[in-house]
């Protein structure tokens, strides 16, 4: 079995290694903020058909947060849409071309939305 090449330092997995026993490596931490108040986000609706055989979903992109809340979210739009859906890659994608019923939801729940596209 071929060991795997490592490129860079992130290769490692995030280790830091130092001789200095005063470091504080408190500050090198690349975790995101686990909760982003609502008004603080800035999401983008997006309307798309392609590389989905001609079927319309829209798209919601820009979430900020835990993957559990971005899943609650998805939810509630599925929901209240009466659609279908999932999560990938941290975007929403709901089935069909709801995304002005979307931005409107959004808005009520006090996220900044922005339409992006047609």
């Amino acid at each position: 079995m071929a060991k795997k090449k490592l490129n860079s330092l992130s290769d490692l997995g995030g280790f830091v290694f130092s001789t200095n026993e005063k470091e504080d490596f408190s500050s090198y931490s690349d975790e995101k903020p686990s909760y982003v108040e609502p008004k603080d986000q800035q999401l983008e609706a997006h309307f798309s058909n392609k590389g989905r055989g001609g079927k319309t979903v829209t798209i919601i992109s820009g979430f900020q947060g835990e993957e559990l809340d971005l899943k609650a979210l998805a939810k509630l739009l599925k929901t209240k849409c009466g659609v279908g859906g999932s999560v990938k890659e941290g975007d929403i994608i709901i089935q069909g071309n709801y995304r002005d019923k979307i931005m409107s939801i959004l808005k009520q729940e006090g996220y900044q939305v922005k339409r992006v596209g047609g």
